[in-house]
């Protein structure tokens, strides 16, 4: 009996001893696995951090999209010169959101730099047209149109750029710009000269009415001074326009903005008729009329020239009595 027990803890002790080196294969199997497995995780994180990342969207370059008081800044409408003067105009051709709020919205803007509008036009330019029936005797039309406006405008020529700047917020895209400074100086040297040549005109032709002479050399005195008196007058107005010119700034502005669609809904005249229309035994009864009263002014119609008739009738009975032979 003592012997028995003995083998059956002997049995027992080889299976626990079994189960423990088991289990210490399989943890240092799992040691060696994950050892390997660390540098090949280490190699694949430092592959994936060698790999060229995906392209960012360029920060600057969506904002060059959007015009910029910059975009709208040159030295042509800044520099002035106590020598000098200038006559200076600008363009700009741009889209906005909306070229009738825009147009107010500039105005506003000239106004408040001490400004004046010359001229403020928009059309509406329609393009593809397209029509689909809509049931109930209805039709959606479709239209693409796109909304064009232009304003003149002067401002002080010193508010030039000021100006410019203010009205960036309307604008979403910058087509076109450009800015002109004329240097005038002689300009106003070529009127200040006719100024006093005319001026001097006016004071020899008073002079030689004063001293006298014949009727006839007086009324020619007397015309030439009218004459030199109205190309003073033009000489007064062109220093003036001259002087205008410098001291206001004419602004050009081309406004468009994006094409839109128009939904209208119209009335289908032609399937408004057919549903209206006469049915089919109407229409046959209508046509089988119309075909017998025809049939009848045809008759008619060739009762009309019976003395034809009555011509060829004639003439068939003398052609067979000539070509009937004789006994």
């Amino acid at each position: 009996m003592r012997m028995h027990r003995l083998h059956g803890f002997a049995i027992a002790g080889c299976l626990v001893t079994s189960l423990v080196l088991g289990c210490a294969r399989q943890e240092s199997a799992a040691d060696a696995e994950a050892a390997a497995g660390a540098p090949a995780a280490e190699s694949a994180a430092a592959d994936v951090a060698r790999q060229p990342s995906a392209p960012e969207p360029d920060a600057a370059a969506i904002a060059d999209a959007t015009p910029t008081a910059t975009q709208l800044t040159s030295s042509a409408a800044t520099y002035t010169d106590a020598q000098r003067k200038f006559i200076r105009t600008a363009r700009a051709e741009f889209q906005v959101k909306d070229v009738y709020r825009s147009a107010l919205a500039i105005e506003d803007a000239v106004a408040a730099h001490g400004g004046f509008v010359v001229r403020n036009d928009a059309n509406t330019q329609v393009g593809s047209v397209q029509r689909r029936p809509r049931g109930d005797g209805k039709l959606l039309e479709l239209a693409e149109y796109t909304v064009r406006g232009t304003l003149v405008v002067r401002v002080p020529s010193e508010r030039t750029q000021p100006f410019l700047r203010s009205i960036v917020t309307q604008m979403e895209f910058l087509d076109a710009r450009s800015f002109e400074a004329r240097d005038a100086q002689f300009d106003l040297l070529r009127q200040q000269l006719a100024w006093r040549r005319n001026q001097d005109a006016q004071q020899d032709i008073g002079t030689a009415i004063e001293v006298g002479g014949k009727l006839g050399q007086k009324t020619d005195a007397i015309a030439a001074r009218s004459d030199t008196a109205a190309a003073r007058d033009e000489a007064l107005l062109a220093q003036k326009q001259f002087e205008d010119r410098v001291a206001f700034s004419t602004i050009e502005l081309s406004l468009h903005q994006s094409p839109r669609i128009r939904q209208t809904e119209l009335v289908d005249t032609e399937s408004v008729f057919a549903q209206n229309g006469p049915g089919f035994f109407a229409r046959l009864g209508s046509a089988l009329r119309a075909g017998w009263y025809g049939l009848l002014d045809m008759l008619l119609a060739l009762l009309h020239v019976w003395p034809l008739w009555l011509a060829l009738g004639a003439g068939a009975w003398a052609w067979r009595r000539l070509r009937r032979p004789r006994g």
